[in-house]
């Protein structure tokens, strides 16, 4: 079932061309990776998709679920069901961890909480009670962000650079969530340059100077990682 399809999309920032005749469709349920060098306008598009402020302003079409949201801000699309994990958690000041991800849902009782908590790897006796703030470290509020987006059970999420700066253990963990977030029918975007997230998804899209180069099931794109070049369009294409 298709979820999103994306149109002929383009965008232009200060008249620097960011996004170049993008075309994308993504099925509801599966997890997809939007992987290439930094700078390619990988986090551009997840901004996009999102409706982000600065980022609307675009030439095509985006379609969720068959209607255009293309006049949608951010609270409507959010309204919808889409999500956005930044590549830097966003920081919440005086609010408890526990109050945080039982507002990011529906009917989230004290258990549902904790499970949560666990699922993520955050024990929930040392986390409950702590506050969203600058005393946490930069991989547990990627955790409790992931923790809150869980909670929301969102239709689409796109998760933008969600191994940068942890260590490997929180990454299994957030290996675990996607998992989990796949199984209740979620569909995932990974933005990434790893090659450890991109073998988290089903079907991939390689990234280069703003357009989609190539793109197909996770293996065919991996070769990416070991040529670090493909054969492209643009002006220094590799002999």
């Amino acid at each position: 079932m298709l979820l999103l399809e994306i149109k002929n999309l383009s965008l232009n920032v200060n008249g620097n061309k960011l996004l170049n005749n993008i075309n994308l469709s993504l099925n509801k349920g599966m997890t997809y990776a939007v992987v290439g060098p930094n700078g390619v306008g990988k986090t551009t598009l997840g901004h996009t998709i999102m409706g982000l402020e600065g980022y609307r302003e675009f030439e095509g079409d985006i379609f969720f679920k068959g209607k255009s949201i293309k006049n949608l801000d951010v609270y409507e699309r959010a309204a919808k069901g889409i999500t956005l994990a930044w590549q830097e958690p966003a920081r919440f000041e005086g609010i408890s961890i526990e109050k945080f991800i039982s507002s990011s849902g529906k009917d989230i009782s004290p258990d549902d909480v904790s499970k949560i908590l666990n699922d993520v790897g955050m024990e929930p006796e040392n986390y409950l009670n702590r506050n969203v703030d600058k005393n946490l470290s930069g991989g547990e509020r990627k955790k409790v962000e992931l923790a809150s987006i869980l909670a929301m059970k969102p239709e689409l999420v796109i998760l933008d650079e969600l191994d940068s700066g942890i260590d490997t253990e929180t990454i299994e963990n957030i290996f675990n969530a996607i998992n989990y977030l796949k199984s209740n029918g979620s569909t995932i975007i990974l933005i990434t340059h790893s090659q450890s997230v991109l073998k988290q998804a089903e079907y991939a899209f390689l990234m280069c100077h703003g357009k989609i180069l190539k793109e197909g099931k996770t293996p065919v794109i991996n070769k990416y990682f070991t040529r670090k070049c493909l054969p492209c369009g643009h002006k220094n294409e590799p002999d």
